[in-house]
């Protein structure tokens, strides 16, 4: 099921829609290549193969052009701004450049840093299917658009997280209250979530759809592993655990989001 093309989406056909989702990951175990940062990686991969997901890592400039051409959806992640980073990204960009191949842009932490909030700003004029970033970098990349605005003039989703995420393609916005407060205390947690959102896009053609389930997912695992979790060092354990588990009662039960058409 894919979520309609505008106007107000009820909570359970979003629900409906990421159990369909988690279900198709499963069944056609996508390829993720991921370029990301040091700390990220092995979260990262962990996270793509308990929802089914297949990821790749390498970098090696004689190689990530061949990886991000094979695989199913590429995540571009800034948190480690290096000069070999960089050089993968733009060997993996133009690799992939005219294959209509989904791409997840993480702007990580370009509110700390000028140099690396202009080389996001450059990289918005290769497409992205979509960008998950916090508010601050928000406000930095966007210079304070609103995000339905800003989503609507670059023409990709914008997945803003925090205490409550919102999704919205600038035609279509959904917010979700999922999650736990421990998802801030493991390194490499959103990092994941970008990752798990490049893998939703190569199994679901709709971003605004794709992001908005991959979101949802995300937020009731955190849910689920709060319940179990006595501290971060067991939240990250259980985290994966849920995932693993998730199955379409749960979320069906769990999601708690607001559907809305844009302005």
């Amino acid at each position: 099921m894919h979520a309609p093309q505008g106007g107000f989406v009820s909570p359970v056909d979003f629900a409906g829609h990421a159990a369909d989702l988690v279900e198709r990951l499963r069944e056609r175990s996508p390829r993720v290549h991921c370029i990301t940062n040091n700390v990220a990686q092995a979260f990262t991969a962990n996270v793509l193969h308990a929802v089914g997901a297949l990821p790749s890592m390498t970098m090696s400039p004689e190689e990530v052009a061949a990886f991000a051409a094979r695989a199913d959806a590429l995540l571009v992640n800034l948190g480690t701004f290096d000069a070999g980073r960089r050089a993968a990204v733009d060997a993996a960009l133009a690799a992939i450049s005219g294959m209509a191949k989904p791409f997840v842009l993480d702007p990580v932490l370009i509110d700390r840093s000028p140099p690396r909030a202009d080389h996001a700003r450059k990289l918005l004029e290769r497409s992205p299917s979509a960008i998950r970033l916090n508010a601050a970098e928000f406000t930095e990349l966007s210079g304070g658009a609103a995000p339905e605005d800003f989503a609507k003039q670059r023409r990709t989703v914008v997945a803003l997280t925090g205490k409550t995420d919102l999704v919205t393609d600038g035609r279509r916005i959904v917010r979700i209250a999922n999650g736990h407060l421990l998802m801030a205390r493991i390194t490499a947690m959103g990092c994941a979530e970008s990752a798990l959102l490049a893998a939703a896009l190569a199994v679901e053609p709709d971003p605004f759809s794709a992001a908005s389930a991959a979101l949802l997912i995300f937020g009731i695992a955190g849910d689920i592993a709060g319940e179990a979790a006595n501290g971060p060092g067991s939240f990250g354990v259980h985290f994966l655990d849920a995932l693993f588990a998730l199955d379409r009662a749960a979320i069906l039960t769990r999601a708690r989001v607001v559907s809305e058409a844009s302005r």
